[in-house]
């Protein structure tokens, strides 16, 4: 939501699934002219067409169809090859495709030229942690959420990056709010919460966590790997069979 003395409110919230939000350029319309724009953000405007593709690539993203966004992001590129939100949009169609390393390299040039911009370091901090860079993904996580709140996918992907790292305090707490964030969307993040409680010696926490997952969730594809630990942390003798 966006209000300046003068001129009509103006809103445009978009997300985007992954933990980060489009942040595109927000006009104000004078209330006594039609005709005079104003930009709040400070970066340079798309032009109209770049904008109508970027438009339409956003919400083919959000709509996952990822082969419709590829193509109007590819047309925008070519109108505004050098603009940050479309470099931004571009790296969000490579993370959608898991393809890390294409998205790392366009994100770093967003992030190149709005190095402010939480976004874009909420999104190259994934691409890191997607390749398994944990601790370069690190300081851009925190970065950005010291810079803005931001949603339950980039504390899980910094959560993930501490764990690796070894930092598993860090990865425990994290790692619940993630959980606690995500309101039931992602229920694979309570395996990544168990991990951390055994990492940090908390044996029976762990397992009561995997067998809530599996009580609640056994029919899903991480169910098979809840069952190994919770046997391994028996077989081991850090918890009691029920």
């Amino acid at each position: 939501m966006v209000e300046a003395t003068g001129y009509k409110t103006s809103q445009k919230d978009v997300s985007l699934p992954v933990a980060v939000k489009a942040e595109v350029d927000v006009y104000l319309q004078r209330q006594s002219s039609t005709s005079d724009i104003v930009a709040v953000s400070g970066k340079p405007l798309l032009a109209p067409k770049a904008k109508e593709a970027f438009d339409k690539g956003l919400q083919a993203i959000n709509a996952n169809k990822l082969d419709k966004a590829e193509k109007f992001v590819g047309e925008a590129m070519k109108l505004a090859p050098g603009h940050p939100d479309v470099l931004f949009l571009q790296g969000v169609l490579y993370l959608n495709r898991r393809s890390w390393p294409q998205a790392q390299a366009v994100l770093e040039k967003a992030a190149q030229m709005d190095p402010g911009n939480a976004r874009v370091l909420a999104a190259l901090g994934m691409a890191l942690t997607g390749q398994g860079k944990y601790e370069a993904a690190i300081p851009l996580l925190e970065k950005s959420l010291q810079l803005e709140a931001g949603g339950w996918e980039t504390h899980w992907a910094l959560a993930k990056s501490y764990y690796y790292h070894q930092q598993y305090d860090q990865a425990l707490k994290t790692s619940q709010q993630a959980l606690a964030e995500s309101n039931g969307k992602a229920p694979q993040i309570e395996l990544l919460v168990a991990q951390s409680l055994t990492a940090v010696g908390q044996y029976e926490e762990s397992a009561q966590t995997l067998r809530a997952f599996l009580k609640s969730h056994g029919d899903r594809p991480e169910a098979a790997t809840a069952r190994r630990w919770l046997e391994g942390l028996a077989n081991s003798g850090k918890i009691r069979r029920e």
